[in-house]
């Protein structure tokens, strides 16, 4: 159950930071307004409280281990919020993060 509630958090947080940083893009690169970034800057700091509420008490690990996600996260939003096509190197990169992520997180510590 730790592990499904840590995978959901980073999926969570992916989603904070990700949509947050997007709409701050849409607000200044496509001159959408002070709202758009506005509500970025809400939920990028949704994306800092919620990085907090996972099991494992390192901040370095955690931070580390969302790196991955944030890697292949960022190519899921592209490809479904802006039509973006990765090529097989950009899959390839983000299966290399993500498999980081499991060893970083998950592995058997002693």
């Amino acid at each position: 159950m730790t592990i499904l509630r840590s995978l959901l958090l980073f999926a969570l947080a992916a989603l904070a930071e990700i949509g947050g940083a997007w709409l701050v893009w849409q607000g200044v690169r496509e001159q959408r307004g002070l709202l758009w970034i506005a509500a970025g800057v809400v939920a990028l700091g949704l994306y800092g409280f919620v990085a907090t509420l996972q099991p494992d008490a390192n901040f370095g690990r955690i931070l580390a281990a969302y790196g991955g996600v944030f890697v292949a996260g960022s190519l899921a939003w592209g490809m479904v919020v802006d039509g973006f096509r990765p090529d097989r190197w950009d899959v390839i990169g983000a299966l290399v993060c993500l498999a980081g992520v499991l060893v970083i997180m998950y592995a058997p510590r002693t």
